[in-house]
């Protein structure tokens, strides 16, 4: 009994490989290896940036165009949607936008609480998203893609009942190369923008 738990305990080891970078696990399947990442961008805010007493809620992102997904997705030209086939997130890429723009609220340290809206809070406003654009495009005339994020964003007032502002963020990276761990970075650089530019603004309107 004692050796076919240690041949069992092997047998997973071997399975899941922790990579570097962005945040990587290797994982074996019928289907061969998927390279699972996640995405881990730092933001860097401006030093003018108003301290709030506030609470917020962040929603998680509706995802359009086939994003609603935890598949990596490309566009091989502008109306053709596929996937990378040996990559995936970690989580679907709304939960994970979600998860991230928390973060960085959170270290920001500008804003007193914040979180998500099945914790019970009591939100003075409350975040909602769309996410527009989260895919490489090859069809810029470089072999390297162009990782593109685009996330509409509306602060609403549920007191109220109304929307305080809008606002549509994009960014746009070129990959340094055309391998998956160049191209996750991309992505990486890019939603840091994003993330960065939907705090600042956000913290600014009320």
């Amino acid at each position: 009994m004692m050796k076919s738990e240690h041949s069992i305990s092997f047998i997973v080891a071997t399975l899941l490989i922790v990579l570097t970078g962005c945040g990587t696990i290797s994982i074996s399947g019928d289907k061969g290896v998927v390279s699972l990442y996640k995405l881990t961008p730092k933001s860097t805010f401006s030093d003018d940036l108003s301290d709030v007493d506030w609470k917020l809620v962040i929603e998680e992102p509706v995802a359009t165009g086939g994003l609603d997904s935890k598949r990596i997705a490309l566009h091989p030209k502008p109306t053709e949607l596929k996937y990378f086939a040996d990559a995936s997130w970690t989580e679907r890429t709304p939960r994970m936008i979600q998860t991230l723009l928390i973060e960085s609220f959170t270290n920001s340290g500008h804003i007193a609480t914040v979180g998500r809206d099945t914790i019970g809070l009591r939100p003075n406003y409350i975040l909602k998203g769309e996410l527009r654009e989260f895919q490489a495009e090859y069809f810029h005339g470089t072999a390297e893609p162009l990782v593109r994020v685009r996330l509409n964003a509306i602060l609403f007032d549920p007191s109220q009942q109304e929307v305080v502002a809008s606002e549509s963020f994009e960014a746009a990276i070129l990959s340094t190369a055309t391998n998956i761990d160049a191209i996750i970075l991309a992505f990486d650089t890019a939603l840091g923008k994003v993330l960065r530019r939907t705090v600042e603004w956000t913290l600014a309107k009320p």
